[in-house]
């Protein structure tokens, strides 16, 4: 393959080869289901679905595992404020999950396990640790209690995130409770609590507990795809400590690397500070799908880098709506022929040599947009069938022309929610409908065949003055709605 990736285990861009020739393994961590998604994990989503997609499209067979961690405090907690089940909860949300991964394009992963279906393989790991003298049973509780690994007891720990053991502190995702030996030792299995509900607790040898957040995504990585496999992707915020954690469990008990390449895609900033919900500063995906088409937010992600800060703003929602219209009015000016790329064509390389210099999105995006001025140059449905294949590598340009180019965004009604649900052509919240808009177009053809030319000028300031502009052409009049 002549695709290289930044690998943040060893700080450069290095040439990618799978550990099974055409076969590539990938795990990616998920969310964690409390609550409805918001941004980043919209962009944690989209980076490596189009990371997936360009694998495939370079001939690779895809194993691509997305867990779901449907058991943890934060969980617990909602679950007991909602006065509901884990299961319950965790289900709903998990299915407001999908809703909005589809609405993005985001294909689903080949597997997609959930936590709790793997705590035998968690207590078996556990179990090799303490064996292999890595991982205590916190003091005092020599039979029933938590389960900690000693960091110090694993020589390459730090190595993820460059940091040595000295210059490593408790911080905050790191708990310093009674029974550890060392600050930076981390909970494997936690014991109990009377006040916890019955379904947040699973029978072990070291008492009734449940699995820590690290162990989880280790157990489920070698369960799936072997103890060593080729990509171990996810958002920056989980460089450390819980992928230098998971490295330490995992290599600590099979004594080979967990993944050859480690990828993690950039923060979403608003106002120059990371969106996160420990914040309070973020919006779902949700809210955003209330103002954008579904097609927009993805284009506004896939534009830029998937390492670099992605800066939120309604402006910059609003410059990707129109310049993704520009890719959309190509399509629609010069319908395109279905044909399979042909790699050696210019436009073609060009854009394989950026996506192949570590998924180089910007400017295979340029790609794009220069094959988008040749398409209304040359009127050539063949460059327009390329346009739309290379647009579809990205997880773009996947609806019909004319369909996206009439989609109107949704109104919030007087309650600040949604008139609608979906995001398809015929689900506008607009105070004009379809059937109203081509009514109204006809009258004005009536109204220029007699030359009523005032008539027919009032008409389309009236839909213009609606959002919505009529463009004449020899074949007859179309229409947009307006951004």
């Amino acid at each position: 393959m002549s695709l290289r990736i930044y690998n943040t285990l060893t700080r450069a861009v290095q040439a990618f080869s799978p550990l099974i020739p055409g076969h590539v393994r990938m795990y990616v961590c998920g969310m964690t289901v409390y609550d409805f998604c918001h941004l980043g994990h919209a962009r944690a989503m989209v980076a490596f679905d189009v990371v997936q997609r360009w694998l495939k499209a370079s001939g690779m067979q895809v194993t691509y595992i997305r867990n779901v961690t449907d058991i943890d405090d934060k969980i617990i907690r909602r679950a007991l404020e909602n006065g509901e089940t884990i299961r319950a909860l965790t289900n709903r949300m998990v299915e407001a999950l999908h809703q909005d991964a589809d609405a993005l394009g985001i294909e689903r992963p080949t597997h997609e396990p959930r936590a709790t279906d793997y705590v035998p393989q968690m207590l078996n790991l556990i179990g090799l640790l303490e064996q292999k003298g890595l991982a205590y049973r916190a003091q005092g509780s020599a039979d029933v209690g938590d389960v900690n690994f000693a960091v110090r007891k694993f020589a390459g720990y730090g190595k993820l995130s460059g940091k040595s053991l000295d210059e490593l502190r408790a911080g905050e995702r790191v708990e310093v409770l009674d029974g550890k030996q060392d600050p930076l030792d981390f909970v494997l299995w936690k014991s109990a609590k009377p006040e916890e509900p019955e379904d947040a607790k699973w029978p072990s040898i070291y008492g009734s507990g449940r699995p820590g957040w690290h162990i989880e995504c280790s157990a489920m990585a070698c369960e799936l795809l072997g103890e060593s496999f080729d990509i171990h992707g996810g958002g920056a915020d989980l460089q450390f400590p819980h992928h230098e954690n998971e490295i330490a469990q995992s290599e600590g008990a099979y004594g080979q690397p967990l993944a050859s390449v480690w990828m993690h895609n950039g923060f979403v900033r608003l106002d120059n500070e990371k969106m996160s919900k420990s914040l309070g500063n973020f919006f779902t995906i949700r809210e955003i799908l209330a103002k954008y088409d579904a097609e927009t937010v993805r284009f506004f992600i896939v534009r830029a880098h998937y390492r670099s800060p992605l800066n939120y703003s309604d402006a910059h929602l609003d410059d990707a709506y129109s310049s993704l219209k520009r890719l959309y009015t190509a399509l629609d000016s010069v319908p395109p022929t279905s044909q399979a790329i042909d790699w050696t064509d210019s436009f073609a390389l060009r854009f394989k040599d950026a996506m192949d210099q570590d998924f180089g999105t910007p400017e295979a995006v340029a790609v794009l947009f220069d094959l988008a001025t040749e398409v209304n140059k040359s009127r050539s449905a063949e460059r327009s069938g390329l346009l739309l294949a290379l647009g579809q590598c990205l997880g773009l340009l996947q609806s019909a022309p004319r369909e996206w180019l009439q989609r109107r965004r949704e109104t919030p009604n007087a309650s600040g929610e949604s008139r609608t649900e979906g995001n398809t052509a015929t689900d506008v919240s607009a105070a004009i409908s379809t059937e109203a808009i081509e009514s109204l177009i006809a009258q004005r053809a009536a109204a220029k065949a007699a030359k009523n030319f005032v008539e027919s000028d009032r008409i389309r300031q009236s839909l213009l003055a609606q959002g919505i502009a009529l463009k004449d052409a020899p074949g007859g009049t179309s229409w947009e709605a307006l951004p």
